[in-house]
C-alpha cells in the first residue's frame, strides 16, 4: 500500500465524496478514483460505498484505524528527520570503560535533564570493539581512543587524556625496565588502546616479552594494583578521582614518551547527514560542555609557563 493511496482514502472518507477529497488534496478525480480502485484491488476488499455521501463499509473502517496510524506516524518521523519536530527518541553510545566512568556520568545527567524521555543506552568496550559495533551499525556514536583509521565513520575529539603508570605505592622516579619485568601489567582484553599503549612503552624501554593480564573491569584492574598485583596504564584523571577510594598512585611517563602518554578521545559517529535527532543533541551538548582539543592545548602550555 502506498501512503499517498491512504492520504486519498482518508480524504474521502473525511469528507464523504471522491469530488471534494480530490479538491481538498488538489488533485483531479479522476486521480483518487484510480488510488481507491488500487487499494480495493490490492486489499482484495470493498472500501467504500458508492453512495450520497461516500461512507466506509466495514473492511473500510478497519483499515481506516490502521491508516490512521501509518499516516501519524510517517509524518512525525518525516518531521523529526527534518528538524521540524524535538523528541527526544533514542540514543545507543559505546564507550571505553574508562571515559564510561569518569567523563560520561554528569554529560548523561546534563542530556537527561535536557531530554527526560530520551531513552539512553551505554555500552562498554575496547576501542577496536566499540569501532566494530560502530561498522555493523550497532551503536549512533562511540567514544574510543584516537582517531578511527575507517572513512566511513568521522571523528570529533572531545577530551584528553594523560596515561600514567599506576602502582599501588608512591614511585619517586619512573621504574627502571628491571623493575617493570618484575611485576606484571593489568589491562583490558586485546583491543584496548590502552593495552596497545603499555606494549609501546615496554618496548621504548627495551623489553620484548611483556606479561600482560587481562582484567575485565576498571575496577578489578585498579583493585588488583592496589593489592600490588602489577601496574597498569590509566587516565591520570582517573588515577585521581579513583585515589581515595584504591589508594593507587600514579607516575608521569618520561619526558621522551609524550607521544605514548599522551591520548585523545574521539567520539566517532556516521556521516552528520544520518544522524538521528538525539545523536544531534548529544553533539550539541559535547559541543557546548566540553573545551575543544586546541583549548586544551593552550590551556596547558599556559599552566606550564
Amino acid at each position: 500500500m502506498q501512503l499517498k493511496s491512504l492520504r486519498i482514502f482518508e480524504a474521502v472518507c473525511e469528507t464523504g465524496s471522491f469530488g471534494a477529497a480530490a479538491q481538498q488534496l488538489h488533485t483531479v478525480q479522476s486521480n483518487v478514483t484510480a488510488h481507491i480502485k488500487k487499494l480495493e484491488e490490492e486489499l482484495g476488499a470493498q472500501l467504500l460505498e458508492r453512495s450520497t455521501p461516500v461512507v466506509p463499509t466495514s473492511a473500510g473502517r478497519l483499515l481506516r484505524g490502521h491508516a490512521r496510524h501509518m499516516l501519524a506516524s510517517h509524518d512525525e518521523v518525516l518531521a523529526l528527520l527534518q528538524g521540524r519536530q524535538a523528541a527526544p527518541g533514542a540514543l545507543c553510545i559505546g564507550s571505553m570503560e574508562t571515559t564510561a566512568a569518569l567523563r560520561l556520568p554528569p554529560l548523561l545527567a546534563q542530556l537527561h535533564r535536557r531530554h527526560p524521555g530520551m531513552v539512553m543506552e551505554l555500552r562498554t568496550g575496547p576501542t577496536a570493539f566499540l569501532v566494530d559495533e560502530m561498522l555493523a551499525g550497532r551503536l549512533d556514536c562511540a567514544l574510543v581512543a584516537g582517531q578511527p583509521p575507517q572513512p566511513r565513520l568521522q571523528a570529533l575529539t572531545v577530551f584528553r587524556e594523560t596515561l600514567v603508570l599506576v602502582g599501588s605505592a608512591p614511585l619517586a622516579q619512573f621504574p627502571t625496565p628491571q623493575q617493570l619485568c618484575q611485576q606484571p601489567f593489568l589491562a583490558f582484553r586485546q583491543g584496548c588502546s590502552y593495552r596497545q599503549r603499555i606494549e609501546l612503552l615496554l618496548a621504548s624501554q627495551g623489553i620484548t616479552s611483556a606479561r600482560i593480564m587481562e582484567l575485565g573491569s576498571l575496577d578489578a584492574i585498579l583493585g588488583c594494583v592496589a593489592a600490588g598485583m602489577g601496574y597498569a596504564l590509566l587516565p591520570q584523571s582517573v588515577v585521581q578521582a579513583q585515589q581515595a577510594r584504591f589508594g593507587v598512585q600514579g607516575c608521569a611517563l618520561p619526558p621522551g614518551l609524550a607521544d605514548i602518554a599522551r591520548v585523545d578521545t574521539c567520539l566517532v559517529s556516521g556521516p552528520e547527514a544520518s544522524w538521528s535527532p538525539a545523536l544531534r543533541a548529544w553533539v550539541q551538548l559535547l559541543h557546548e560542555t566540553v573545551a575543544p582539543p586546541q583549548q586544551m592545548a593552550e590551556a596547558e602550555e599556559l599552566l606550564m609557563a
